[in-house]
């Protein structure tokens, strides 16, 4: 989904994508990284994720990046944050309590921008791209990130046949800069296209942990 598509979804309110509860990937593994109740976490292309609430709820501060003002209106206006409104760079920021929502194109994130990030927390941001700006998200996501930045990557796969595996892509994509684990495997019946009721078909949803790996001296 391109960036134009991807404004016009939310301002003709046709998100199927949207999660209406929190997901619960996130709440089951989520322990699993240790990281501290503090931590600073970045949820690239965030829409109006209730994800985003779930980790506010832990203790973190949370960082967004998203597209969209109607989308980011509706997520501040839909949880009863009152968010104040300011230029920062290329975008504006929302902010309200622990939260910062930039509004805007991921591709003009700055190190600066993220540089007190502890963990990505990438649900389907990912695989929601257009699969040649993929290679782009990817690489330009682990340039902007510290080094020692953990993910968790959540993707869903059209694998039916396929032994759990980490995909070939996720592999290519950030093996030079991470471990991957592949955490948690779950086969479902998924819309193959979302929105379209009835055509249901096996996916697999896949938890991912990845690890910075360590920088030889």
């Amino acid at each position: 989904m391109d960036n134009e598509l991807w404004a016009k979804c939310w301002r003709d309110d046709e998100i199927p994508f949207h999660q209406v509860s929190v997901n619960r990937h996130l709440q089951h593994f989520w322990a699993d990284l240790h990281l501290a109740h503090d931590d600073r976490i970045f949820v690239p292309m965030c829409g109006k994720s209730l994800d985003i609430v779930w980790l506010l709820e832990q203790g973190h501060s949370v960082l967004g990046v998203e597209l969209s003002p109607v989308a980011v209106r509706a997520f501040f206006r839909e949880n009863r944050i009152r968010p104040t409104r300011e230029k920062h760079g290329a975008f504006t920021r929302w902010r309200g309590g622990k939260l910062d929502i930039l509004c805007g194109d991921f591709f003009d994130l700055t190190a600066a921008d993220l540089e007190d990030v502890a963990c990505v927390y990438d649900r389907a941001s990912l695989t929601a791209l257009p699969e040649d700006v993929r290679v782009l998200y990817a690489s330009h996501l682990r340039r902007m990130l510290p080094i020692a930045s953990r993910m968790m990557l959540l993707t869903t796969e059209d694998e039916p046949d396929a032994l759990p595996a980490i995909a070939e892509e996720v592999t290519r994509l950030y093996e030079a800069g991470f471990d991957i684990t592949l955490t948690h495997v779950e086969r479902i019946l998924a819309e193959d296209i979302p929105g379209e009721v009835g055509n249901l078909v096996p996916m697999d949803e896949k938890v991912y942990f990845l690890t910075p790996k360590r920088r030889v001296t």
